[in-house]
């Protein structure tokens, strides 16, 4: 029987799964399923566990965040340090902080994370200090295995994701120094995996529904207006705690709310719902919105629970007067919220007022070239070597995934385009060709783009103001996604002839060990392992990088 022609439509079921093909069964398949993923851990696991405990000594703004860590730990806010608490922390008595509070100038949740490793090894021990960024830089390569495994439904897939991430630079440092960024970057990575799992079943209740209704002869113009999306709901909490380690979550919370909404529209759109758009905007998406928005908020606001269970945090116990209390109905808020949020308009003021000039700073414009990572530690030993840890990714990676955005923005314009002609005129698309392992639903490639577009271009918006690379920590997960995605269609389909498989392999494998390689070769920057000071100069392959 012939097959009716192609009508540019594709059903629920071919949406939510890309075209790559699932695992084959059988013992050895499942065998792997495990041993991968744990390989990549152990990766992991090595790159950011040994040697912790050096140097012993605080670097960079870990003298910030590993002393504000510890007042939450012994006070519940963050108290002040003496002048001379580093050498006090270096010397293995880091002591105690004044109950005097200090401003600082990003949420608590972060520097909780540290404290989990202060309280687990002792604030004398350097490895305490940096223990849960370690482990939530494990957990980031973890997590980055489990999205890429949603998406892309490959093991192979799968592994090179997490050993991308694994193995690179400034994932490492970022997981090695008691920072903020990779805690929030976890946390981020989680909220996406959500927001998939929520895509999958508003999809299958979609079909459901529909089918339904029309077996019922009932209308189906505006679609179904979903309040059951535990998901989503979970979504916003994990956002809200992200939010709870620095604020520029809230532009990955905003990017990711308005392709939840799009997404949704096109899906009603695909499945024939006569008012897609109209059904999307004025049923689902306030739905979506107090399902999402409320739930993060809450979950932010429990962040702050050390702050509003004591009285000594910054601001905590200002009196509240005619002269200073919020206006109109908020004005009807406790007296801790009013103080909690006159906290919140000072960390703003602080954040957009940020001007002073750093040696390592690097504006958000010069990222993607990777000019100016952030030198951390510099140690000369005095014997002809020295101890550095400087925030370089691995070069073949970072420029190989920039790259990789590129064209997959490249492309998502064409397909666009064309899909728009093929409206205007009538006529049905011929499908554009994309390399074989591409999704063709491009639901996998929209939300990478989402995560690089959020964790970038808002920074744009802010040029004075002074930033470091290490940022891009929030975004290098979804750089390492676009980067797999092209490397899964050069590997071709599954079910590729033997020839074009091989060749793919070769590719992709002398790609793989050459990352590898060069992460060797830059292993001593990223953990501060002591080096030949003329092999320490081989590594800054830019003048900029020093």
């Amino acid at each position: 029987m012939e097959r009716p022609p192609y009508d540019g439509r594709v059903t629920h079921a071919q949406a939510a799964v890309p075209e790559t093909a699932p695992l084959r069964h059988g013992t050895s398949a499942r065998v792997l399923s495990f041993a991968v993923p744990a390989a990549v851990l152990g990766v992991a696991a090595a790159t950011r566990l040994i040697g912790l405990e050096h140097p012993a000594e605080l670097v960079f703004d870990e003298t910030y965040y590993v002393k504000d860590a510890e007042s939450l730990r012994q006070l519940g806010y963050e108290g002040r340090w003496p002048d001379d608490a580093n050498a006090n922390w270096a010397a293995g008595a880091p002591g105690s902080p004044s109950e005097l509070a200090a401003f600082v100038a990003h949420p608590p949740l972060g520097k909780w994370v540290i404290a989990l490793g202060l309280a687990a090894l002792g604030p004398e021990n350097p490895a305490g200090w940096r223990l849960g960024t370690a482990l939530a830089g494990i957990a980031l390569v973890g997590l980055v295995m489990v999205l890429a495994h949603l998406l892309l439904a490959r093991l192979a897939l799968t592994g090179i994701a997490g050993l991308l991430i694994a193995i690179d630079g400034n994932a490492i440092v970022m997981s090695r120094v008691a920072l903020l960024d990779g805690a929030l970057a976890m946390l981020i990575v989680l909220a996406v995996i959500l927001l998939v799992l929520d895509r999958r079943q508003v999809r299958r209740e979609l079909d459901e529904w529909l089918a339904d209704q029309r077996t019922a002869e009932r209308p189906t113009d505006w679609g179904p207006a979903f309040w059951g999306r535990p998901w989503l709901v979970l979504a916003g909490v994990t956002f809200g705690l992200a939010i709870g380690v620095k604020w520029s979550a809230l532009y990955l919370l905003a990017a990711f709310a308005v392709l939840t909404v799009v997404v949704d529209a096109l899906d009603r759109r695909r499945a024939g719902v006569t008012l897609w758009a109209s059904g999307t905007l004025l049923r689902q998406a306030p739905i979506s919105a107090v399902l999402l928005l409320p739930s993060a908020l809450a979950a932010h606001l429990l962040t702050w629970t050390g702050w509003f269970v004591t009285s000594g945090g910054y601001g905590r116990t200002r009196e509240v007067t005619d002269d200073n209390r919020l206006a109109g109905p908020l004005g009807l808020l406790p007296d801790a919220l009013q103080n909690w949020w006159a906290y919140q308009v000072a960390i703003y003021g602080y954040h957009v007022g940020v001007t002073s000039e750093h040696n390592y700073e690097a504006p958000a414009i010069g990222w993607p070239l990777l000019l100016r990572p952030t030198y951390m530690h510099y140690t000369d030993r005095g014997d002809g070597t020295a101890e550095a840890i400087t925030g370089i990714p691995n070069p073949l990676i970072w420029y190989l995934a920039v790259a990789a955005v590129v064209a997959l923005v490249a492309w998502a314009v064409v397909e666009l385009v064309m899909r728009v002609r093929a409206a205007r005129t009538g006529v049905d698309r011929a499908r554009i060709a994309r390399p074989a392992g591409i999704p063709a639903n491009g639901w996998a490639i929209a939300l990478v783009l989402t995560g690089v577009a959020a964790g970038w271009l808002p920074w744009l918006l802010y040029p004075e103001r002074t930033m470091f690379f290490f940022y891009t920590i929030v975004l290098t997960p979804f750089l390492v996604l676009a980067l797999t995605i092209m490397l899964g269609a050069i590997l071709g389909p599954a079910d590729a002839d033997r020839s074009r498989r091989a060749i793919g392999r070769i590719v992709v494998g002398g790609m793989l060990a050459l990352a590898v390689l060069i992460s060797v070769f830059f292993l001593p920057l990223w953990t501060g392992m002591p080096i030949d000071i003329d092999q320490l100069r081989l590594r800054y392959w830019l003048p900029t990088w020093v």
